[in-house]
């Protein structure tokens, strides 16, 4: 295994548990609100009223956390394509 080869497994491990830990909060966060607001919505339909689609700061809040844990995916996946390059490459 050449120096290039281990340089990128590792970058490629660090990059996992990187984009790992910077998605786990969001997404905590993010179901927490999807619960919410499901409820709500279970809730308003029991009770007959109609519900305004119009945004509101828990939904900005969710779109943000959504893109939050989209980009700790994305830092994920290169994690894994580093990795895979690190066992390629000779």
């Amino acid at each position: 295994m050449g120096l290039l080869s281990i340089a990128l497994v590792g970058a490629g491990m660090l990059m996992i548990v990187m984009g790992a830990q910077r998605a786990s909060g969001p997404y905590k966060r993010y179901q927490a609100l999807k619960a919410q607001d499901q409820n709500i919505a279970r809730y308003e339909a029991w009770r007959g009223g109609v519900r305004n689609d119009s945004k509101t700061g828990a939904s900005v809040a969710m779109d943000m956390l959504r893109r939050q844990v989209q980009v700790g995916g994305v830092i994920v996946i290169l994690g894994f394509v580093a990795v895979i390059a690190g066992f390629m490459v000779r």
